[in-house]
């Protein structure tokens, strides 16, 4: 093999190849002796028949065959030879080949730069610390209790209020036609639960035991019957009785149907889980300090065809906002030449964050393990409900899929290793100064406030939930 450097200016390389035709003859020669015992011929035994006309029968059929190995062995030789790494897959183009001759082939990419970590010992962090409210644990007890709900008869006689349950006769028409399914007796209706088509349970609100309603409404565009999709309907209705909520009394009983002893354990379960969102959204603060220091302290050139691919990403995520008018105001008062200069450069910090965490894992051996994959697999499966082993197959067979479950997982790992050490002080919060801290995300200096999140991109969280919704 035969190789000259065309170009090696700043991070792009190309090469001239040349993989003489003795070489490529050897190759075709050593491909059809392994062959040779699967080929039948006429009047040869099997693995009998002389090589020179195996070679004239079959040598044209495996020429290509050997060309593509012997470019990726080269080419993989030549990479190996010379430490270099590639940021991107090479592009590699045949320019001369012809039974015979030499194979000639050129070779461009660009390398991944030199990449020196500052000393993370340097860093100093603050870390928010926001302790949880008693009264957010009573709100989530009772959003439990309201969960729990039984209902009993009116104690004085009322309209009926939102939150009720209407017993009631109902028979609907459209045009004037009865259709299946749109009649029924006694049927137990909560007011407000949207269990009924839009518009009907409204007009069911202010009603009394033993008033007769006409109730119009239309059928939504899509609906699964296609008789009755975008048609408008009458109901007659006979509000035959109301009953009103009420929530399950918050007590050792309460707790017990939640699975704890008693309610001092519930109570400790649900100011653990409101507790893990703060924690978790305290970490995403300091996490983004982290990763605006390490911008503002390393600034090495970055391959421009990563910084291409992320812009796309980025850019037809804007596009798909514009088409569904969600872009901010701040965005919209934009031309596109504006917009785009604005996000190409959070493209390159982007690219240059995820090549700084990737060197940084990679020198001190950080590893994703199995189980780390395993468990981040399962959180995402349990997105899909109803749907889980359609998802879990989908990872199964899709390795770039799986891949995408590992990447935050390592990043989240390299975030460990520099704030371990890092010069982390704690600083004490309330809920309202967090949810302002994590705001600041938003601001316009913010490169990473917008869309497409990627490897080393600081991912933009919600304010942490004054509800125990998984408590619930």
């Amino acid at each position: 093999m035969q190789v000259t450097e065309k170009k090696a200016e700043g991070l792009e390389r190309e090469f001239a190849v040349v993989v003489s035709a003795q070489e490529i003859d050897g190759r075709v020669d050593a491909r059809l002796e392994e062959l040779k015992g699967q080929i039948k011929l006429p009047g040869f035994r099997p693995g009998k028949i002389p090589a020179n006309l195996l070679k004239q029968r079959y040598g044209k059929s495996v020429l290509g065959e050997v060309l593509e190995a012997a470019v990726n062995e080269t080419s993989q030789n030549l990479l190996e030879e010379r430490s270099l790494r590639p940021a991107l897959q090479p592009k590699i183009e045949v320019t001369s080949f012809d039974e015979g001759k030499d194979l000639e082939y050129s070779m461009s990419f660009e390398i991944i730069p030199d990449i020196t970590p500052m000393d993370f010992a340097k860093l100093k962090l603050e870390k928010p610390v926001v302790e949880v409210e008693e009264s957010e644990v009573d709100e989530a007890l009772g959003r439990i209790a309201a969960g729990q709900k039984t209902t009993q008869k009116l104690k004085r006689k009322r309209k009926a209020r939102e939150g009720d349950v209407a017993t009631i006769d109902f028979d609907g028409s459209v045009d004037g036609e009865k259709l299946p399914g749109m009649a029924g007796e006694d049927f137990k209706l909560e007011l407000g639960s949207g269990m009924f088509i839009p518009g009907f349970e409204e007009q069911l609100v202010g009603k009394s035991i033993d008033e007769d309603v006409t109730v119009n409404v239309t059928f939504p565009e899509g609906y699964g019957n296609e008789k009755l999709s975008g048609k408008d309907a009458v109901f007659e209705v006979k509000v035959k009785d109301i009953e009103e909520a009420v929530p399950a009394e918050i007590n050792d009983e309460l707790a017990e149907k939640m699975g704890e002893a008693n309610l001092d354990a519930l109570k400790e379960r649900i100011r653990e889980q409101l507790k893990g969102e703060l924690d978790k959204a305290a970490r995403s603060v300091m996490k983004r300090e982290l990763l605006d220091k390490l911008a503002d302290e390393h600034d090495f050139d970055v391959p421009a065809g990563m910084v291409d691919q992320e812009f796309e990403t980025i850019w037809r995520q804007i596009e798909a906002d514009k088409a569904a008018d969600r872009l901010d105001e701040e965005d919209k008062k934009k031309s596109d030449d504006e917009l785009k200069e604005e996000y190409r450069k959070i493209a390159v910090r982007r690219v240059r964050l995820g090549l700084l965490m990737s060197e940084v894992g990679t020198k001190n051996e950080i590893e994703v393990t199995q189980e780390e994959v395993n468990r981040a697999l399962i959180q995402e499966v349990q997105n899909y409900p109803g749907q889980e082993q359609q998802v879990f197959e989908f990872y199964q067979k899709n390795p770039q899929a799986m891949a995408a479950l590992r990447a935050p997982v390592f990043e989240e790992k390299v975030v460990d290793f520099m704030v371990d050490l890092a010069k982390v002080s704690e600083k004490k919060m309330s809920q309202d100064e967090l949810k302002v801290a994590m705001g600041a995300e938003d601001a316009p200096a913010d490169e990473e406030k917008k869309p497409a999140k990627k490897k080393a991109a600081p991912k933009k969280k919600a304010a942490p939930k004054k509800k125990a919704a998984d408590a619930e």
